[in-house]
């Protein structure tokens, strides 16, 4: 008599809360690769497990599936929080609100056990929420080794140092770390375009509307007061080209306040690509001194405070001045720590036990 195969539904990630959704088409792929079965539909019978991606609004079908005993688990990054300390609109703020509600609802009353991405995640849901009586673990993202790494399509410019930027959405209260990223790049024109006669470039790639587009093509103008920097807006770019625009930066500039553990920051790494932000979030726990700088914050990160914007530049010097160093140690801690594999085996302990 042959087995009946193991069964994980997937729910999907809950619109408006986190970042590019990329994690359930990998998981997903990867379970299949294994012989699992996967499941969009947390109603569908039998079913071992189903994995909640944030949150999700089909809660009847989730208490249906736990009073049928089957177990539930909670993938959970961040949470919303930028509304609150500035004007982002009433419509956003309370999808924001609700978004929050949902997310805490799901892992207070139905899930049995809770993935936080990152530790900072965990304490952060553990401060604002309390504890849970559910498990938990912490798993980080993971990334594909063979897809993202330090050789193929994607050459660094030799007449300009690139600092590059990669965000889903600078809109909707994340347009501050457009500021961040004009004035390292004025910053650095100051001090390393001037000591090796290159120019410095900025290039912003994500969604961002055409007014703070214009609005941050004024204002690094000013900032940069006639040193030799220029924006480049690449847009929304596709999954498949991020590689070659990893390979071909100086750096990455991570501009996620608190971020819970940014895909971004690990696809850079596995791309041999060094990684400069401010010790906000997760980034503490991704970035080591040798695979990138981080930059003391400066102010209070949860208001919005004013960062110290030369602490970013000087960490970003060393990077640019020994690249071979920096990106051979970025390659090597995501080999080591963010390895698509090692997520999915993370995952499937806490969906199988």
């Amino acid at each position: 008599m042959s087995s009946q195969p193991v069964r994980i539904c997937l729910t999907p990630r809950l619109q408006g809360v986190g970042g590019m959704v990329s994690f359930q088409a990998r998981f997903a792929a990867a379970l299949a690769e294994r012989g699992i079965e996967v499941s969009f539909d947390a109603a569908d019978q039998p079913c071992a497990a189903v994995l909640v991606i944030g949150g999700t609004r089909h809660l009847a079908s989730l208490v249906s599936a736990r009073r049928r005993g089957v177990r539930i688990v909670q993938r959970l990054d961040g949470m919303n929080w930028i509304h609150r300390q500035q004007r982002t609109g009433l419509r956003h703020f309370l999808r924001a609100e609700y978004g929050n509600w949902l997310l805490n609802l799901i892992r207070t009353r139905l899930a049995r056990h809770i993935v936080y991405q990152s530790s900072f995640s965990q304490t952060w849901w553990q401060q604002i929420y309390g504890s849970v009586p559910a498990t938990t673990s912490v798993v980080y993202n993971g990334v594909d080794l063979a897809a993202y790494t330090a050789d193929g399509p994607g050459v660094r410019p030799q007449d300009r140092w690139r600092i590059l930027m990669v965000e889903g959405s600078l809109m909707g209260g994340y347009e501050h770390g457009l500021e961040s990223g004009m004035q390292l790049a004025a910053g650095l024109a100051s001090s390393e375009a001037a000591a090796s006669g290159r120019p410095v470039e900025l290039m912003i790639a994500g969604r961002v509307s055409p007014t703070v587009k214009a609005a941050a093509q004024a204002r690094v103008t000013e900032i940069a007061g006639g040193r030799p920097v220029s924006v480049h807006w690449a847009g929304l770019v596709a999954r498949e080209r991020i590689p070659e625009l990893d390979r071909s930066a100086h750096l990455l500039f991570s501009s996620d306040i608190n971020a819970a553990c940014p895909n971004s920051v690990i696809e850079a790494l596995a791309c041999g690509c060094p990684v400069v932000a401010y010790a906000t979030g997760a980034l503490p726990e991704l970035v080591t001194a040798d695979s990138g700088r981080l930059a003391a914050y400066g102010g209070d990160p949860w208001k919005l405070e004013p960062p110290n914007f030369g602490g970013l530049v000087q960490a970003a010097k060393p990077v640019l001045d020994q690249q071979e160093y920096f990106r051979s140690a970025a390659r090597k801690r995501a080999v080591e720590m963010f390895a698509l594999d090692t997520m999915v085996e993370g995952y499937l302990a806490a969906l199988l036990g």
